[in-house]
């Protein structure tokens, strides 16, 4: 596991404006990372903290994951979601995790109002589970588990561009009590996973630190050309899923808004877990 430092967080971990939370990208990584939480974990509950301190109007999250990917735009209106241990082959301990967190679905339907307001047919799934994707990053960031979440799908065969209009049509949400967060992961080349490195890989770093630059200098045409643009971007993402929550958040972060990263950490040489809060200061 190689760890590259993070920026300090600014004295103020949230938005200028006290009414509008940041928004947050996490690299949710393996389904270890719930076991195994390195310094991005910790990192995660530290910015948690915070937030909640800062935010006491916080009412829900919507979160988006590669681990949902259906046809159209679907929205999580299950009141109850169960814990889906959505994956095979790891240890026993990590099929006994559970997050209890509650669903939303007075916030689903919210979700499914803003999204029509902006022209974007929607529709409520009210049996959806939480796949491990949103309840492995939550339960760093909210380890008791108590703030409602809802959770929106990832349109199958939906480009940056679609994705990116998703999180605009939600920014509002942000002024109403509702973190977003795209979790996905900064790079997800599983072919490499087993392959025992733990030194991070240089494409790694420094397809990592291209996106870090472009999001510095508010570069988001760059950025939503990135299989064209980037170093080692077919490297990094044999397959796109787990970069298009990305832009779900840069949607949502809106015009100007500016990245304060909690973590570079590079896990099993290969999975970028970098994490920024997105502010409008």
């Amino acid at each position: 596991m190689t760890h590259i430092p993070s920026s300090s967080l600014p004295a103020s971990s949230a938005s200028s404006n006290p009414a509008s939370l940041p928004v947050l990208f996490v690299s949710h990584g393996s389904p270890m990372f719930a076991l195994e939480a390195g310094d991005t974990g910790p990192a995660l509950t530290r910015w948690g903290q915070d937030l909640r301190a800062r935010y006491p109007q916080l009412r829900g999250v919507v979160i988006m994951s590669p681990h949902w990917m259906a046809r159209g735009v679907r929205v999580m209106s299950n009141p109850q979601p169960e814990t889906w241990h959505d994956f095979g082959g790891f240890p026993p301990q990590l099929y006994t995790l559970q997050y209890p967190a509650p669903g939303a679905p007075a916030l689903a339907q919210e979700v499914l109002g803003a999204l029509q307001q902006a022209g974007i047919a929607a529709e409520a799934d009210v049996r959806r589970p939480l796949d491990h994707g949103a309840w492995v990053p939550l339960m760093h960031l909210f380890p008791q588990a108590d703030v409602p979440v809802v959770q929106v799908a990832l349109p199958v065969g939906a480009g940056a561009h679609a994705v990116h209009a998703l999180g605009q049509a939600l920014q509002s949400l942000r002024a109403q009590g509702v973190l977003i967060i795209g979790s996905g992961s900064m790079t997800h080349n599983l072919r490499e996973f087993f392959g025992g490195q733990q030194q991070a890989a240089d494409y790694v770093v420094e397809f990592s630190r291209w996106v870090e630059m472009q999001l510095q200098a508010g570069q988001i045409d760059t950025l939503l050309d990135w299989q064209q643009r980037a170093p080692h971007a077919l490297c990094a993402h044999p397959t796109d899923e787990h970069f298009l929550p990305l832009y779900f958040a840069l949607g949502a972060g809106g015009a100007g808004a500016k990245p304060h990263y909690l973590s570079r950490e590079v896990m099993y040489g290969m999975l970028a877990m970098d994490a920024f809060a997105l502010h409008n200061d």
